[in-house]
């Protein structure tokens, strides 16, 4: 057997960095150094490295992969190890793109680790730098008796073990699930908190015959009178989404979170076309087992509560690598244009995409339609799309792009802007169906509380009711308006 090292550093600065390895001998075999820590998920088989490395494999060819986050590009080289001795190599892994030069940090606003995870303090180091996220929000969470890994640590902020201004946050995902329903209630990210939200879970989450209450909406609405944000799950998906996004309760909807699914728009665009804004984030749900992040615009020095402020503001796109740029008349993601006093009622719009693997298509959207699209059969690594958008009714402006190419995670590439609204005096007319499909989603939902629900007290059932006939009445006056 013969020995191999590594040394990982950034080639412009020589600075050493840690980064997942991947390393294949002859046959194919994944070789790691012993009590390496693995990555979880869809992955190709990597291991951590803090800088460096060292291990042991058969004579022959050797392939080494190294990655970190998504603003480098992935170094791969083969060689050829010895039957002894030691092979040294020197890994500098490029920047493509440094998007923080822009005024631009990444995070992850959803993870948290199984019960089977027995080092969850190290994954957490290891996530945060080798994902190289300036903001790891991992979250504590209950399901029955499992002993979830991530419950181990304290809600709220904590010192990153590794780099100086880079934040750890501890959150609470508070959630119901209704096996008759499918996602039930939902599930919702609280974080910035100062002391945990009871109960984390309701209904069959906690046990077998446990009430569905109380409402998510509480949860929101305790964890913003600390101070806190409310992130929205899954796409949006749940019966209280809609209430909560009607309520104020929202401050954001988490997009492609669990890794198992793919790009899909819908519910958050219905949300957007009933006059709701409503910034997107997303995070990877089980552990970091995707590449998903969300970039917050700021105009001054990073900070954790200016994060959250631009997070809120809508200043965000979210990607697992392509690099997304948005201005409507120049202003970018989270603004409001006034364009009511304005005759032609027109906007410039100006999208610029730079990915590391091609892009395919660019597409600017408008009210969830597409209003204007370009396709690459070979794909670009970068360009600009340019329109000039009739908006006679009051719009929502957003980009969205996509490639074919799979990333390690086996996931094709992505990205969306949160949008640019404009006022231009005219009702939205996508509004009307989108009240409409909340109006039956309602619906559903009283049907479900009157029937299948668990109450402990009638009155916290009659409470459920009111909660969703109240939201119907508020998308019934959507769509009829």
């Amino acid at each position: 057997m013969a020995t191999l090292t590594g040394t990982i550093h950034d080639a412009a600065t020589g600075s050493s960095l840690a980064a997942k390895v991947s390393v294949l001998s002859s046959h194919g075999r994944f070789l790691a150094p012993e009590d390496s820590l693995a990555t979880v998920g869809t992955t190709n088989p990597f291991f951590y490295a803090d800088g460096t490395f060292s291990l042991e494999g058969p004579c022959g060819q050797v392939d080494v992969r190294v990655e970190r986050g998504t603003e480098y590009a992935p170094l791969e080289m083969t060689v050829d190890l010895p039957q002894h001795g030691t092979v040294n190599l020197e890994l500098p892994l490029q920047r493509w793109i440094s998007l923080p030069k822009q005024g631009l940090y990444p995070g992850n606003t959803h993870i948290h680790y199984r019960e089977f995870e027995t080092r969850p303090e190290e994954r957490l180091r290891f996530d945060s730098s080798v994902e190289d996220l300036t903001v790891t929000i991992i979250s504590v969470l209950q399901r029955g008796e499992l002993e979830y890994a991530t419950n181990r640590f304290p809600v709220g902020e904590m010192e990153h073990p590794t780099t100086p201004g880079h934040v750890l946050d501890v959150g609470e995902e508070t959630r119901h699930n209704a096996w008759s329903y499918g996602t039930g209630y939902g599930h919702v990210m609280l974080v910035r908190l100062q002391e945990q939200v009871e109960p984390l879970s309701r209904g069959v989450l906690v046990d077998e015959s446990a009430p569905d209450y109380p409402p998510l909406i509480d949860a929101c609405a305790a964890a913003q009178e600390q101070g806190g944000v409310t992130i929205w799950c899954h796409n949006g998906k749940g019966m209280e989404a809609p209430i909560a996004a009607g309520l104020g309760r929202l401050d954001a909807v988490n997009l492609f979170d669990p890794y198992w699914t793919d790009p899909e728009y819908d519910l958050w665009y219905h949300l957007l076309n009933c006059g709701f804004r409503l910034p997107i984030s997303t995070g990877s749900d089980w552990f970091v087992c995707s590449a998903n992040r969300v970039y917050v615009q700021l105009e001054d020095s990073f900070s954790y509560d200016s994060w959250l402020n631009g997070l809120k503001s809508g200043a965000t796109f979210i990607t697992n690598g392509p690099s997304l740029t948005l201005r409507v008349a120049g202003q970018p993601p989270g603004s409001v244009l006034d364009v009511r006093t304005s005759r032609r009622k027109q906007v410039n719009t100006f999208v610029r995409w730079q990915s590391l693997r091609p892009v395919q298509r660019i597409e600017l959207v408008c009210n969830g339609e597409v209003v204007a699209r370009e396709e690459y059969s070979e794909g670009l690594r970068e360009g600009v799309l340019r329109t000039r958008l009739a908006v006679p009714n009051d719009s929502w402006i957003a980009a969205r792009c996509s490639g074919r190419q799979r990333d390690s995670y086996g996931h094709a590439q992505w990205a969306h802007t949160s949008p640019v609204y404009v006022q231009s005096g005219g009702a939205n007319p996508a509004t009307r169906a989108s009240a409409e499909f909340f109006v039956a989603e309602m619906e559903r939902a009283i049907e479900w509380v009157s029937t299948q629900g668990r109450f402990e007290h009638d009155d916290h059932r009659q409470r459920m009711l009111e909660i969703f006939k109240n939201g119907r009445e508020q998308y019934t006056r959507l769509a009829s308006s």
